[in-house]
C-alpha cells in the first residue's frame, strides 16, 4: 500500500471516529492537528493504519483537553 492511501485511510478512520463521538472541532483545525499527527509517525517509520488513526486521536483529544482547561482557568480567573 503506498504511503498516499496509508494516510488517507488513518486520516479517514480518525476523522469518522471523533465525529461519531462528537469530538470533532472546527474542520480546518482538525484536518491539520490530524495531518500533522500522522504525518510525525511517518517520519518515525510507523506505517500501521489503525496506529496512526489512534495517535492522531489522541493527539487532538489532548489539544481539546488543554483548551478546555485554558479556558476554564480564564473563567475563573476573570
Amino acid at each position: 500500500m503506498s504511503i498516499r492511501c496509508t494516510v488517507e485511510s488513518a486520516f479517514f478512520i480518525a476523522w469518522s471516529c471523533l465525529e461519531k463521538s462528537g469530538e470533532l472541532g472546527p474542520p480546518d483545525e482538525t484536518a491539520n492537528v490530524l495531518l500533522d499527527a500522522i504525518e510525525a509517525q511517518l517520519r518515525t517509520g510507523e506505517r500501521r493504519q489503525l496506529m496512526l488513526a489512534n495517535k492522531a486521536i489522541d493527539t487532538w483529544r489532548k489539544l481539546a483537553a488543554q483548551r478546555r482547561l485554558s479556558a476554564d482557568r480564564q473563567i475563573r480567573l476573570g
